[in-house]
This record gives structure tokens, sequence and C-alpha cells, in this order.
């Protein structure tokens, strides 16, 4: 083997290695977690939810259970199953509403973009319909269960920060829309130093507060409420 044939080589094997450590389309953004929030207005608390996203062969699962105080009449008890690709994809999400006698549950298939509804209220005839979206890659963000906002933190792009721009869709009012997210400069609590995320929809500013990957608090100055980790 001559010189050049050698040199040739040794520059292939170094390329394929190179290739071989960069990250891919498809790597693994999500992260492992457990835990339990209160929700809080006004400082009284209103109600709470318990969650775990764990992987699940190549994909992930979030699993979230909450209770909901209402001023007048029952609790509203929420539960939500919500399959994802590694790479922050929904794949499946399912929900269930039961407040007394009144109850809804839906399922929802994600396809390259395609999100077909599945509805039934009060046991009654199942309704269908789609949404569309450009990307496969849509955030779920569902009412009382906030830790899908953890989700949003892993998908964010702390690299290139800045504002970012996701679709979202929130199932149990079967409404997609856009929203912005940017990272503010971290803040000390408790002794901690958190990072801050600023997320904006047309009607909505929320602020969330990460330990880490863990999300530890949701602020909605707007509502005077709080979702803090217990």
């Amino acid at each position: 083997m001559n010189r050049s044939t050698t040199l040739a080589l040794r520059c292939a094997l170094a390329l394929g290695a190179v290739i071989l450590l960069m990250p891919t389309a498809n790597a693994q953004v999500l992260a492992p977690d457990k835990g339990k929030f209160r929700d809080l207005v006004n400082g009284k608390q209103v109600g709470s939810e318990q969650f775990d996203v764990t992987p699940s062969g190549g994909a992930w699962v979030a699993r979230g259970t909450s209770e909901v105080k209402a001023a007048q009449g029952p609790e509203t008890h929420i539960t939500s199953l919500l399959q994802l690709r590694s790479d922050g994809a929904p794949l499946h999400y399912e929900w269930t509403t039961a407040a007394g006698p009144k109850k809804a549950t839906a399922s929802i298939d994600f396809d390259n973009g395609t999100a077909t509804v599945h509805l039934q209220v009060n046991g009654g005839k199942t309704f269908t319909q789609q949404f569309f979206f450009k990307k496969p890659i849509v955030v779920i963000l569902d009412d009382n269960l906030y830790h899908q906002y953890a989700i949003l933190a892993d998908l964010y792009d702390w690299s290139k920060k800045g504002q970012q721009t996701f679709p979202v869709f929130i199932p149990q009012e079967m409404t997609p829309g856009t929203i912005t997210v940017e990272a503010l400069d971290p803040e000390d609590q408790d002794g901690k130093s958190l990072q801050r995320l600023k997320v904006r929809s047309q009607d909505l500013e929320i602020t969330l507060y990460l330990d880490g990957k863990r999300l530890m608090r949701v602020a909605v100055p707007s509502a005077n409420a709080e979702i803090v980790r217990e």
C-alpha cells in the first residue's frame, strides 16, 4: 500500500468517526421525570397534578392526573396519556375529563402533521375531526396538565436560544395555534439558579422556571396563578 493510499484510508476512517459522533435529526431530546404540582390562585390551592414521563421502547410516554376544585359544583378529574417519538413529535394522545355525571373522552392520532381526533361526550356518538399542521412536531399543551410544559422546555433549543415558534394544540378545547418561546436570564430562588423560559400565545403569557431539566414552577401573572412542584 503506497503512502497516498494509506493517507486516504486514514482520512476516511477519521471522517467516519466524526459522522458516528454527530447527533442525528432524531436524537433524543426528552428527559424522564416524575412528580407532583400544586395549582395556586391568589395563594390558595385550587388543584393538583401527578405526572410521570418515561421512555418506552423507542418512544416516550407522558401520563398525567389532575384534580381541579370548582368554586361551585363537583371537582373536575382529568387523566391524560401522551405517546411521543424520541424527537418529541406526538404519536398518540388520550384524555378523559369528568365532573360529577358529566364525562368526555378523546383520542388523537398524529401522522406527519395530521391530527385525527375522536371525541365522545357523556357516552354519546363519537365525533371525528382532523387538524393539519405544517410540521410533525406539535406541542400538546392541554388544560390543567402542566407537566406538558416540561416537554415544551425539552423541545426548546437552548444552544440557539432567542425566540422560537412552535405549533401547539389544546386537545380539550380542540384548538390549534402557535406559541413563541424565549429564554430569559436565570433567576435565583431558594439558593438555586433556575433557568427561565417566557411562553407567549395570542392571549396568554407565562414563565417557566427550571432546575436543569426539571420544571419547578409555572407563573401566570395575568391570572395571579402559579403552579409549584412539591
